[in-house]
Parts: C-alpha cells; sequence; structure tokens
C-alpha cells in the first residue's frame, strides 16, 4: 500500500525518534521551561531571524488556532479567513465553541486579496449599525493555503499594509510553513516572515514531527500572561520537553527544510508524471498537495493500492482527490503511482460503453 492521503499519517523522522529514544532517560523540568525547549526556541529565532519573538510550544493545529485567536480578540470580535480556511472548515467550529465568530471571505484558490480584507473592514466601520455586529478584529491566513497554493511576498505585504491600516493583528497558520519555504514557486524567505505577521507558527505535526507546533509570537502586544492563557486552555504539556526534543532535532542541520524540500519534490514529480498521462488538476498547487481529476472508476479501483483523501465532486462522472506527500514519500512510490493510474486509465479509456 502506498500511503498518500495525508502527511501526518507515518510516524515521526527517523532522527526526531532517535532524539526522543536519546533523551528519554533525562529528568527535565515539566511546561517546555527545560533545556531542550529553550535550545529549541533559539534555533527557532535564529532561522526566522527574529531573536526578540517569544516562542512557545502546543501540540496541534486546532489548538494552536483557537489558543492564538482566543487571545488576539476581544469577546465582541471575529476572525477573517479564506471560505476554505482550515478554522472555517476543518475545525469543527473550535473557534466559535470559543466564542468568536468566523468571517469568512470569497477565496481565489486558497488566497483571499487585502483588496476584500479592506473592503471586510471598511464596510463593517461605515454601516451605520456596526455596533450591533461581530467586529472584525484579526486576519487569519495559511501559508501554504488549503489547497496547497502560495501567497507570494507582494500578495502578503499587501495584507500586512491592510492589517497595519486597521490596527488588527495578522496570523498565519504555518502547519505545512516548510513545504512552503521549499516550494520552487515560494518567493517568501523566512527572515519574512516576522516583518510581515504579528504571530506565526512553525508546524511540526505535519513536518515529520510526532506531534507539535511551534508558535512565535512577533509582536509585544499580546506577550503579558501568554502561558496563562495556553493553560487555561489545556494546551500547557507538562512533559513539554517532549516538544523540545522534536523541534529541537527538526531546526538542526536543515532537517525542517530537508523534510519540506522531499514533499515538494515528490509531489512535483507525482504532477508532472499525471499530467503527461493528461490528467487535469483542480488547484495549481506548487506544493506537497496535490488534487487530480479523476475518473470515479478509476479512483474506486485505486482502493487497496493507493490511500487519498476524497476532496469534492467536478462532475458527473469525475472526482477530485488529494494526493499529500510528505518526509517519508520515495520517488519510487511515486512512479509506481503514475503507472497505477495510467493503468487504470488505459483500462478505463477501453472498456466498452
Amino acid at each position: 500500500m502506498i500511503n498518500l492521503s495525508c502527511d501526518y499519517t507515518c510516524g515521526a523522522h527517523t532522527k526526531v525518534m532517535e532524539a526522543l529514544v536519546q533523551t528519554n532517560g533525562c529528568h527535565t523540568v515539566g511546561y517546555g521551561e527545560d533545556a531542550f525547549s529553550e535550545a529549541a526556541r533559539a534555533a527557532i529565532r535564529s532561522f526566522f531571524c527574529c531573536e526578540d519573538a517569544d516562542v512557545h510550544f502546543l501540540v496541534g493545529g486546532t489548538q494552536t488556532n483557537r489558543v492564538v485567536i482566543d487571545t488576539l480578540l476581544r469577546p465582541h470580535q471575529g476572525v477573517v479567513c479564506a471560505e476554505c480556511g482550515h478554522i472555517n472548515v476543518h475545525e469543527s467550529g473550535a473557534i466559535e465553541a470559543g466564542g468568536h465568530k468566523v468571517l469568512p471571505l470569497p477565496d481565489h484558490d486558497g488566497k483571499i486579496k487585502a483588496a476584500a480584507i479592506d473592503s471586510c473592514f471598511y464596510d463593517h466601520f461605515h454601516d451605520p449599525n456596526y455596533e450591533h455586529m461581530v467586529q472584525p478584529g484579526m486576519v487569519y491566513l495559511s501559508f501554504p493555503t488549503e489547497y496547497g497554493t502560495l501567497y507570494s511576498l507582494k500578495e502578503l505585504k499587501a495584507i500586512h499594509r491592510v492589517c497595519r491600516k486597521y490596527n488588527v493583528p495578522l496570523f498565519i497558520d504555518g502547519a505545512r510553513l516548510g513545504y512552503a519555504l521549499a516550494s520552487k514557486a515560494n518567493d517568501v524567505k523566512p527572515s519574512d516572515l516576522p516583518k510581515l505577521c504579528d504571530v506565526f507558527y512553525v508546524g511540526g505535526t505535519k513536518m515529520g514531527a510526532l506531534m507539535g507546533e511551534a508558535l512565535v509570537m512577533v509582536s509585544k502586544r499580546w506577550r503579558q500572561d501568554f502561558r496563562y492563557i495556553i493553560k487555561q486552555h489545556g494546551a500547557l504539556l507538562a512533559k513539554g520537553r517532549l516538544l523540545g526534543v522534536q523541534f529541537q532535532t527538526l531546526m538542526s542541520d536543515g532537517l525542517y527544510m530537508e523534510i519540506g524540500t522531499n514533499g515538494c519534490e515528490t509531489a512535483e514529480q507525482l504532477h508532472n508524471g499525471l499530467e503527461a498521462l493528461g490528467v487535469e488538476f483542480r488547484y495549481d498547487s506548487p506544493t506537497n498537495q496535490q488534487f487530480p481529476i479523476l475518473p470515479d472508476e478509476v479512483i474506486e479501483r485505486l482502493n487497496g493500492k493507493v490511500t487519498y483523501s476524497w476532496w469534492c465532486r467536478h462532475d458527473e462522472t469525475h472526482s477530485v482527490i488529494r494526493l499529500c506527500t510528505s518526509w517519508q514519500t520515495t520517488p519510487y512510490e511515486i512512479n509506481q503511482t503514475i503507472e497505477l493510474i495510467g493503468q487504470l486509465l488505459k483500462e478505463q479509456s477501453e472498456t466498452p460503453r
């Protein structure tokens, strides 16, 4: 079985597991105040060129999103995001359950435009009834997006200017950040991120860790008592060193970017191979998520051979699936997948109707 359904279905990268085993007998203080976590924080600050930032380690993406959004918003405010944004469609209403409305805007290939964000804030504050409505209080982006697409440096700068115009924070969800940074299509450097947003996080769960996200608090505005808020959300891990060890390893010897590069290169190999077979794609993704449009009969026959995520209907006889590469994906597996889909397409085309 070739596993391409998601980038966290496998365990942790071998180097991460080795580090966890090697440090297993160590006794440290808890709650992320250990030497491993401090070393990981230093490595993350150095990588993103933000020596003054606070770095906190949390277990998962939904948990991180909820803690950040709950911290940055006042009770009457909501969070602006793309219609396809993870907090809007794939987090079971976690943000609303915390008391904040998600305010989705139409997306274009997974992205929202600066002009649409500007209009959202302008329209709210120029509505005579604005005090009776949920106030947009922050902007949430994913980099890469849910569709594997990327914001350009120019687009991020434009969105950042809008956020400064209305004095609202910009939060970037980096669950798959390593795949964005490693993409050939990307023009955003690690050092750009702290200049363009108030808070972002460095994904670990989808990037070779067993679990964990590293939250980088760039702005000083919300730092005070932030650990109290993490604790209130049940997100302050007692054995915090487990996260510290993993991120210390991921950020050492270029491993984080190595993982991102493997995901992007095998995804590009998959895209080019399927495209050569005449397969079309729902989105033009330059990262580790690919969304081919395939006949339903072919998709059904993939079961038991290649794992995938069903995405959406395309027409009466075709659907879109997601094939997702990771640190573990090999060129051999990609070749096998391309050959299999090619054979199934050939057989499907030769079947009498």
